[in-house]
């Protein structure tokens, strides 16, 4: 049995094991502690992938694609960990949500694991399914009618894309059936990978449509997408971190595995046209959508909208410079666009609101936050050096260079969002300063915000102005994978 057969079934099981520790401890301060070092371990341990060798064995699959979203999501979970260490007292729960909280984190981060890692598209459309649950509790927590309504819209409709993906992987273990027989092998993506080019091409065309609209569903991409904004806005702060960093992305792999696996037959229609339409509707409607938002956390839920769509773009175009961009891309989203939530959650804890108009003036009245949510703004808006920059560039350059009908449409919608985003930095942290609430949290929780964004930004800034060699190495491995 390979080494690295365990270790991936460790990172799994090791959240829901801390998940039922976390059960038996009602108290917020010890609880939080808890959840940091169960999601410090998950994080050290993820960092022994990165020195073992692919490969499949079960129903695990080790490779250059998910082995750096893996690492990435533990990192975001670990920071979210540490920043909820202070803003769980402003949410103010009570001692069952507090439990409900921390539990439904610790089986989202063991299932967000488990969709990556896993080479049986069922085994990896449950743990989706399991994420999406865990993330609806998150939402829910607070119990008042605005999160019921946003996590019922969550429900209902990942419920509907989940439905349409679970339709999709059936149709392709029936493409596969009469070459494999029954058993898992017919839904292993590395067996599926393999025999595609021997399976009808019509029944991976229809599988490929479902599994784009049901993952795409969950990868917030137009036109099911609806429910990203209100989930992130109303649910507790460091949902719209893990949501926007981990989820969407792990929606966005299970696409990108269909697509390798269709892809593979000659005969079949292309999947990147349908990922290219896709992307595009989606990056043009949320770039216009950002000048009508008032509300900071709904303004930013919107951009994940639009970066995924720049990043389904990206894997529409394929060829290994547009892959390359669309991975650089997703890991540059995560971390910067979690940073941001991080400031703007704790600015909107200090203000009492989270509407952009009573948030302002942050650089006067909190200097240390203000500049850290400017920059990261300024990162997530797409400006050098960050890693956002990077990707964007490689895609214009790339669309200019294979799509040149792209340049018009992916500019306009590039440069309106930057707008908007640049707009709102002003907003935030520029001007006459709004007043605290007279319940502000206390000043120490600052210290546990600042240290997350810089923490993210830092690596944002490293994948766009110096990319280790080999970062880059498995990046590139990487972006030859979804073809």
């Amino acid at each position: 049995m390979p080494s690295f057969f365990p270790l991936a079934w460790a990172l799994v099981f090791l959240p829901w094991v801390g998940a039922l520790l976390l059960v038996a401890m009602p108290r917020e301060r010890p609880a939080a502690i808890a959840n940091i070092a169960v999601s410090a371990a998950g994080f050290i341990l993820s960092l022994f992938l990165l020195g073992h060798p692919g490969g499949s064995q079960g129903w695990t699959h080790v490779d250059a694609l998910n082995v750096p979203l893996v690492v990435l999501s533990f990192l975001i979970g670990l920071t979210t960990a540490v920043f909820s260490l202070g803003a769980v007292a402003a949410e103010r729960f009570d001692a069952l949500r507090l439990r409900a909280y921390h539990v439904a984190f610790q089986v989202f981060m063991g299932a967000q694991a488990l969709a990556l890692l896993a080479d049986n598209m069922g085994v990896m459309w449950v743990a989706i399914e399991i994420a999406t649950l865990a993330s609806v509790l998150i939402v829910a927590v607070h119990g008042t009618p605005p999160a019921i309504e946003a996590a019922w819209k969550l429900f209902i409709l990942c419920g509907v894309g989940i439905a349409l993906a679970l339709f999709g992987t059936i149709i392709l273990y029936l493409a596969a059936q009469p070459f494999v027989g029954h058993g898992d092998s017919g839904l292993s993506w590395t067996v599926l990978h393999g025999l595609a080019e021997r399976c009808d091409p019509g029944v991976l065309n229809l599988a490929f449509v479902f599994l784009l609209v049901g993952y795409g569903t969950k990868a917030g991409l137009v036109p099911l997408h609806s429910w990203l904004p209100d989930a992130e806005a109303e649910g507790p702060i460091a949902i719209s971190a893990v949501l926007s960093g981990l989820l969407l992305n792990a929606a966005l792999h299970a696409v990108l595995r269909a697509k390798a696996i269709v892809g593979a037959h000659p005969g079949t229609i292309a999947p990147g046209p349908f990922l290219v339409a896709f992307g595009l509707a989606s990056l043009l409607l949320a770039a216009f959508a950002l000048w009508r938002r008032r509300d900071a956390r709904r303004f930013f839920a919107w951009s994940s909208i639009e970066h995924m769509g720049l990043a389904a773009l990206a894997f529409g175009l394929g060829g290994a410079t547009a892959n390359l961009a669309g991975l650089l891309h997703m890991l540059g989203h995560s971390l910067c666009k979690s940073a941001v939530f991080f400031g703007v959650g704790h600015a909107a804890q200090l203000k009492g609101s989270q509407k952009t108009a009573d948030i302002g003036g942050l650089v006067v009245s909190h200097p240390e936050l203000g500049w850290a949510l400017a920059i990261g703004i300024a990162a997530v808006a797409g400006l050098p050096p960050f890693a956002l920059f990077a990707s964007e560039f490689l895609l214009l350059t790339e669309a200019a260079a294979t799509r040149w009908w792209l340049i018009a449409p992916l500019g306009i919608g590039l440069l309106v969002a930057a707008a908007a985003k640049i707009h709102t930095l002003q907003a935030l942290c520029l001007g006459d300063p709004t007043p605290d609430a007279a319940e502000a949290p206390p000043a120490w929780t600052e210290r546990t915000t600042l240290g997350p964004i810089w923490v993210h930004l830092g690596l944002a800034l490293m994948l766009g102005a110096a990319l280790p060699a080999p970062l880059a190495a498995l990046l590139a491995a990487a972006a030859r994978i979804p073809g």
